[in-house]
């Protein structure tokens, strides 16, 4: 796999420290491991790309479209085409869903996540043992 270039680590630092509004929205959903324990890193460079959200363990990326993407397709399909490759998925989802119906996109991505059983990882979609109860103690 390629490796990121200094060019695309340093928009993925400008987009971290200047987020659109969708992407602040749908951070909100994924940091601190909101989904089941899972980590998502947000705009990583991955080879000549850089992704809105990932989560290396599960290698999912999670993709916050405006309306430039429809726009751009081709662009985007080649994108999706060349990270597949590498191992990763694509989910990509329109601003305007994250921003009306946010609930739908994280029950969505943990659906996906939940579908994806081949991987170790999916492990950790069970639910976590409660102390209060004497589980895991």
């Amino acid at each position: 796999m390629d490796k990121p270039s200094d060019r695309s680590r340093a928009f993925a630092r400008r987009s971290r420290s200047a987020p659109t509004t969708t992407e602040s929205a749908l951070w909100t959903l994924l940091r601190d491991r909101r989904l089941h324990g899972i980590k998502f890193r947000r705009q990583v460079p991955i080879g000549p790309y850089v992704a809105d959200f990932t989560c290396h363990g599960l290698k999912l990326i999670i993709e916050a479209d405006g309306g430039i993407h429809h726009l751009h397709e081709e662009r985007d399909a080649n994108r999706d085409a060349w990270l597949a490759e590498a191992g990763y998925t694509v989910l990509r989802f329109d601003n305007s869903v994250i921003l009306r119906n946010p609930n739908l996109v994280f029950d969505a991505i943990r659906e996906h996540i939940k579908q994806s059983r081949c991987h170790p990882s999916s492990d950790l979609l069970r639910r976590p043992p409660s102390p209060s109860r004497g589980e895991g103690i």
